[in-house]
């Protein structure tokens, strides 16, 4: 079983900067696919940024050039540093790993959600 923990959520004030953590339980090689996702009150769930095995990035038109999606992949660890935040950023936001098996059967994993609050 994957286990996906997040960190570094909190309160910030509008134009201030947060790093998120992402710690994999297994080695984050073994996913073709690992990325943040948030959900803010009364809202769906949408893609914030994704990181390919690949090192391919995709971003939400709405955090494009404020927010950069890395990984330390001998702490199994992916980050979301997130910077010039306002309030819209408010939001749980969610680390999100894809895996595909030798059967060839897609594995979606999630973690826990950390909270991250934009208001002066």
């Amino acid at each position: 079983q994957v286990q996906l923990v997040e960190s570094g959520g909190g309160l910030v004030q509008p134009g201030g900067s947060l790093r998120l953590s992402c710690a994999a339980s297994r080695s984050i090689f073994s996913f073709y696919a690992m990325g943040w996702y948030r959900q803010a009150p009364g809202k769906q769930r949408e893609l914030v940024a994704t990181l390919t095995s690949g090192s391919m990035t995709e971003f939400a038109d709405s955090v494009k050039g404020r927010f950069t999606i890395s990984r330390d992949n001998a702490k199994n660890t992916v980050y979301l540093q997130m910077n010039s935040l306002k309030p819209e950023d408010t939001a749980v936001y969610y680390c999100n790993a894809k895996r595909v098996s030798v059967s060839n059967l897609e594995y979606d994993y999630w973690g826990q959600g950390t909270q991250v609050t934009v208001s002066s």
